[in-house]
């Protein structure tokens, strides 16, 4: 990849969502903004070559994809109508109330995440307009076919236009009814980019996950004493802690139990431990916690351990255990077994993610969780086969090292 070729790339993770955002704002339609953006990158891929990279490339791609938009009304011959709807966007939207965000992008997630909108249509929608990812990424991230997947967002855009959704921050009293979804996409987004699932071969998109914990701080800014929103942000960062450690000098995957733990962040761990004390104590109050301070809680566990062996295993299964009864979704007992395994052995183990098999027979960790404990139980062959199957549905280069390396060990 040249030069020019690498900046095209980082440009787009990082202006992306702000060009749609901000056509959206002006011309107040979702699928003219998708177009008109996607063809300013498109005309950067062939001018930027031969001209160079303008000073301002968020400046040139906003300027070049408004034109886009303006040809694409001309070309409609709907250039009246949508000028006067672009202008009544700016005129006549009522003025945001005292202490909102001004923030597009912010906009174009509670536009993406109205509730009219079926959730798989929002998180869909959210992924392609805000984080900027394509089609097959999402639809790999879903375990969806690619015509189903562009069928859904393609609706979701249609639907929004229909019912008009105004592209605004929700007012207070309607924003905790809507932030639960909004939550929902947030973590999805940042899981993108943390495991990276469907980005070829980059193992971690900081990108992705700074996006997410940067639009969590603003939505706990708008609720501040919501439970879930803090205790997403505490889990965001408690995992972006680990970020640096998690990929080896030479491009290997780093199990959590191998990890250099002297390379964590500090500071995101002391800023999520924090938030996460104080949910506990809002929970020792009777307010009870939810599945995003649970699951923070069960990190702040791993990140308070110097080394893996000082884990407090039995408090991790009490979290989990506390969190099946919220959640009770396979991937969730398929984390929960591998706490029981390292209290109860193994077999105890095993023949809980056994029970699985059906639901998970498509999700790589399924299989590396069961080719692990194989391993431990002596049953190298068998180890083998699953690390096979999970290096078939790994989702990036790193992952796919340490699992050759983990199945080449059996021998």
């Amino acid at each position: 990849m040249s030069d020019v070729e690498e900046v095209i790339t980082r440009v787009h993770r990082e202006e992306w969502a702000r060009v749609v955002a901000t056509l959206t704002r002006r011309f107040g339609d979702l699928d003219i903004a998708e177009e008109a953006a996607a063809e300013a990158f498109a005309t950067a891929v062939e001018r930027w070559p031969g001209d160079g990279v303008p000073p301002n490339p968020g400046a040139w791609l906003t300027t070049t994809a408004n034109r886009k938009a303006i040809d694409r009304i001309r070309r409609e011959n709907k250039r009246d109508d949508k000028h006067k709807e672009a202008q009544t966007v700016y005129a006549d939207d009522p003025p945001e109330p005292v202490g909102a965000i001004d923030d597009d992008r912010l906009r174009l997630i509670f536009t993406c995440c109205h509730p009219a909108l079926a959730m798989e249509s929002r998180l869909a929608l959210t992924l392609r307009m805000v984080g900027g990812l394509t089609v097959p990424e999402i639809a790999r991230a879903f375990l969806v076919a690619e015509p189903a997947l562009g069928q859904r967002i393609t609706r979701a855009k249609a639907k929004i236009k229909a019912a008009r959704v105004p592209y605004r921050v929700p007012s207070g009293e309607d924003l905790p009814a809507r932030v639960s979804g909004v939550l929902a996409v947030l973590y999805l987004v940042f899981n993108e980019g943390y495991l990276a699932t469907g980005a070829g071969t980059d193992p971690v998109r900081h990108d992705l996950t700074a996006e997410a914990i940067r639009l969590t701080r603003l939505i706990r800014a708008l609720l501040p004493e919501d439970g879930e929103v803090a205790g997403l942000l505490a889990l965001m960062l408690l995992i972006e802690a680990r970020r640096t450690a998690r990929v080896s000098a030479s491009g290997e995957l780093v199990a959590l139990d191998e990890q250099d733990r002297g390379a964590w962040d500090t500071a995101l761990i002391a800023e999520g431990h924090q938030l996460v004390r104080q949910r506990l104590a809002a929970a020792a109050a009777g307010v009870a916690p939810g599945r995003y301070q649970i699951l923070a809680a069960i990190n702040a566990v791993h990140t308070s351990a110097s080394d893996i062996r000082e884990t407090e295993w039995s408090q991790v299964l009490a979290l989990y255990d506390q969190l099946v009864r919220l959640d009770p979704s396979p991937i969730i007992a398929l984390n929960r077994a591998i706490a029981v395994a390292e209290l109860d052995g193994p077999e105890v183990a095993l023949a809980a993610v056994d029970r699985l098999g059906d639901e998970l027979s498509g999700y790589h960790a399924y299989h590396a969780t069961r080719a692990d404990l194989l391993r431990r139980l002596g049953r190298s062959q068998e180890s083998r086969a699953a690390y096979g199957k999970a290096i078939e549905l790994a989702g990036n280069t790193a992952e796919t090292a340490y699992l050759t390396r983990r199945r080449d060990q059996q021998g």
